[in-house]
C-alpha cells in the first residue's frame, strides 16, 4: 500500500496522484495538512528518503524565513517546524513500507510502483 501525503490544492499533487491512478493504483491518501505528521513519522520519512532534512521541505514558503530558518538550521529545529508547520513538508509525497519519494519531477512516484 502507498501512503500519499497530499495538498489538493497543489498542481504537482494533482498530478502526483492522476500519475498512480493512470498506473491503476489507489493510494491512500493523507490530507497532511489537515491530518499534520508526527515528529516520529517524519523522522521516518527522513529515513525512507535517504536525504538531508533541509531536502524534504519547502524553504520558499514564507513561514521558512519568518521562523528564521536556513539551509544550515540545525536538522532538530527544521523537524520541529515541520512538525508545527507542515505546510513547510516539500510535496506530494509517497511512502511504501521503509521507501519513500517525493513527486519532484511526478514521474520520481513511479519508483514505488
Amino acid at each position: 500500500m502507498i501512503t500519499y501525503w497530499h495538498n489538493p490544492r497543489c498542481s504537482k499533487s494533482r498530478a502526483g496522484l492522476a500519475l498512480f491512478e493512470e498506473k491503476g493504483v489507489t493510494p491512500e491518501l493523507r490530507l497532511y495538512l489537515q491530518d499534520a505528521p508526527s515528529l516520529d513519522e517524519l523522522q521516518a520519512v527522513q529515513a525512507a528518503l535517504g536525504v538531508p532534512v533541509i531536502q524534504m521541505m519547502r524553504t520558499g514558503e514564507k513561514i521558512f524565513k519568518e521562523l528564521g530558518l536556513h539551509n544550515e538550521s540545525a536538522e532538530a529545529d527544521l523537524m520541529a517546524a515541520m512538525v508545527e508547520h507542515p505546510i513547510l513538508i516539500e510535496r506530494p509525497l509517497a511512502i511504501k513500507g521503509d521507501q519513500a519519494v517525493i513527486g519532484r519531477p511526478t514521474e520520481a512516484l513511479a519508483a514505488l510502483l
